[in-house]
């Protein structure tokens, strides 16, 4: 056994650059895992930076100098986030505002709904079930409203914190964009020399990395406009909220269309019950989810979509559960990092090596 793992670690091991690259990846994720809140500001800012570098690039390739490019994309970019922060933002909150106040009264018509149920399926469910399942609402709710109370009571802060990444995104969004070929020179100069293998994995995922990234804010934009003019449409409730939700749900692959369902459905439920109008609704989300999942993805995720769905969750919830969201919107990128990363990985000797027997003594 232990001379198995002595051949395994000289084949994957032994080179110079394996360990170079081993040591950038560990120290990489090392600094991303345990300063990973820390560095937020920074990794939303160069997130940010990677979707207008496409933009900055294609007018840099029609011979505009990259200065002039960097400011007719930025100023566009900042007069947007102006328009979320004054505009959009208000507007989800008092939405979200009345959905709370209205709350109550839709748990007061699913408990009506709940009621009849031992009447039309007694043989499924009973009274004292039925209670049962009732007494855990009420304890959910009211563990609920402890959590938006104390939401309420730290809002305070939380204000402060927004303001602060308000002012220093779009700052370094802007230096990152201006200072671009001066940070990877940079960075660069304190790598070691034996870094061929590390660089053309970089420059793989790099490339991988800005496509992922405008693709995914493109996919939020689209779905999110879609959903909100067919809520708005049918006239849903809260229809800015919800295309918001929807639009920030492609984030998260497969389990975020499954989680958002839920909130439109019920509240098209409460507002117009078993009707056409609520027919329609769905089947319109429906049809907007698949869309979404067979045209806009394979269209904007050629190469990402090549990793099977089960690479994918896994991915989210192994990344997720170590970086958190950051962990969980990279978990597609970060997956074909691992991939990339395996097939040009250095061997110093083929593989069969391992199943071939010792030699004599």
């Amino acid at each position: 056994m232990l001379d198995v793992i002595s051949r395994w670690f000289k084949i994957y091991f032994s080179d110079p650059e394996g360990i170079i690259l081993a040591v950038l990846l560990l120290l990489g994720f090392g600094i991303v895992i345990y300063m990973g809140d820390m560095l937020a500001p920074l990794l939303a800012s160069i997130v940010i930076a990677y979707f207008l570098e496409g933009m900055v690039a294609a007018l840099t390739g029609h011979s505009v100098p990259r200065s002039v490019s960097v400011l007719a994309i930025y100023l566009p970019f900042l007069a947007f986030l102006l328009f979320l922060v004054f505009g959009m933002l208000p507007l989800m909150l008092g939405q979200l505002t009345q959905l709370a106040q209205e709350l109550p009264n839709m748990i007061g018509k699913g408990q009506q709904a709940l009621m009849k149920l031992p009447e039309y399926y007694p043989h499924f469910i009973s009274e004292a079930q039925l209670s049962e399942v009732m007494t855990a609402m009420r304890a959910s709710v009211a563990t609920l409203a402890q959590q938006l109370l104390s939401l309420s009571l730290a809002s305070i802060s939380g204000v402060f914190t927004i303001l602060i990444y308000l002012i220093l995104i779009p700052v370094l969004v802007f230096f990152f964009l201006k200072d671009k070929s001066q940070i990877i020179k940079w960075v660069a100069s304190g790598l070691p020399q034996e870094r061929q293998v590390a660089v053309r994995v970089w420059e793989e995922m790099d490339q991988q990395i800005g496509n992922y990234v405008r693709g995914k804010f493109a996919e939020i934009f689209v779905v999110g406009i879609v959903s909100y003019v067919a809520f708005a449409y049918f006239g849903l409730n809260y229809a800015t909220l919800l295309a918001v939700l929807v639009g920030l749900s492609v984030v998260v692959p497969y389990i975020g269309a499954v989680a958002v369902t839920f909130p439109v459905v019920l509240i098209a439920f409460f507002q117009w019950g078993w009707g056409p109008d609520f027919i329609y609704l769905v089947s319109a989300y429906l049809v907007i989810q698949a869309l979404d999942g067979n045209v806009l993805v394979p269209l904007l995720f050629s190469e990402a979509v090549n990793l099977h769905p089960v690479a994918i969750i896994a991915a989210v919830l192994v990344f997720g559960g170590i970086w958190g969201f950051w962990g969980v919107f990279f978990a597609i990128p970060l997956a074909t990092l691992v991939k990339a990363v395996l097939s040009a990985w250095p061997r110093t000797r083929d593989d069969s090596a391992l199943s071939e027997s010792p030699p004599a003594s």
